[in-house]
């Protein structure tokens, strides 16, 4: 598989990572040892956590399953999320200096490293200036604890902010992620273009519309899939409306002619967009694991490309198109 800088900077991405949303709590450690040799024997090298993933013990499990499956430091790229404070049994969020290096000191403990590849700071703080957070990450950054910083889940005008301020400050964004999918298709309104004209890295979370994508949810709610878990039933249930429907059909009448899985359909249309360096999905099993990595050297023939554009295509129009 043919890695991908991320943006302007050396470090090198699969087209495809690793989310661990349920690992340690939905997904067993075992089971992700399986998933995570998979995925690396497929040439996969990124994996995405966050302190807040799997009730809190999700990064922990990162670092028991590179341990168990003999994953050197230097095979991986680690990607997790801050600044997140303790607190009861929860945490709360927040961009300031204090809670952004605590974050991430606690976040290399459970991840039982030295260092975090990429530190996205996870969303906005209306409360900290921009420039305090950079000042953190500034800090992170010639201290050695981490690579290459980035945000996530920012409107395309707090990113241009963050971004531009940050070279002011000597403190470059190396990447940006947000959700998208066949079936979301906002970052193309404003956030996409732009990161493309500056030349940042994109990584897209949540690949398969949160599962949906795979077509398993068209007549049923699968015992053991995330919408019948009580825990994530929300996540999903945005895309269970009927305006979706279409889409997945059209993903699935793709699959059904080219003689392959939909969920083949929905990352090869994803990771071959312009401007998308690396496409998050979250197996909850060897088995999905093993569908995704077979089918991550596909390409899609571009009249199938072009259809599947025009039935998805998000609206579009002034003020974002000039």
């Amino acid at each position: 598989m043919r890695h991908r800088p991320l943006g302007n900077t050396g470090l090198q991405v699969s087209p495809l990572g690793i989310g661990t949303l349920t690992w340690g709590r939905d997904t067993t450690v075992s089971e992700a040892e399986n998933i995570w040799n998979v995925a690396k024997e497929a040439g996969i090298n990124l994996i995405d956590t966050s302190p807040t993933y799997g009730e809190g013990v999700a990064e922990s499990t990162v670092a028991q399953v590179l341990e168990a499956t003999g994953t050197g430091r230097d095979d991986v790229v680690i990607t997790t999320k801050g600044g997140y404070v303790p607190a009861g049994e929860g945490s709360r969020f927040s961009a300031s200096k204090n809670a952004i290096l605590g974050s991430i000191d606690r976040s290399l403990q459970a991840l039982q490293t030295d260092y975090i590849d990429l530190y996205l700071i996870a969303r906005r703080d209306p409360q900290t200036p921009i420039e305090e957070t950079l000042s953190a990450l500034d800090i992170a950054l010639a201290s050695g604890k981490v690579r290459y910083i980035g945000i996530s889940n920012h409107s395309a005008w707090s990113t241009a902010r963050a971004h531009f301020i940050g070279q002011q400050l000597g403190v470059p964004l190396a990447g940006v992620s947000a959700e998208y999918s066949l079936l979301a298709r906002g970052v193309e309104r404003e956030l996409l273009p732009g990161l493309k004209q500056e030349n940042l890295g994109f990584i897209a979370w949540s690949g398969l519309a949160r599962g949906v994508l795979t077509a398993k949810y068209r007549r049923s709610t699968p015992a053991d899939s995330r919408a019948a878990s009580p825990i994530l039933s929300g996540f999903v249930e945005p895309y269970l409306k009927d305006e979706y429907a279409g889409i997945v059909e059209a993903v699935l009448a793709a699959a059904n002619g080219l003689d392959v899985p939909a969920t083949t359909v929905a990352l090869s249309w994803l990771t071959s967009r312009a401007g998308v360096t690396s496409a998050l999905v979250g197996p909850r099993t060897e088995v999905q694991a093993k569908q995704i990595a077979e089918g991550m050297q596909f390409a899609l023939p571009q009249l199938i490309v072009d259809a599947l554009d025009e039935v998805s295509a998000p609206k579009l129009g002034y003020p974002e198109v000039e």
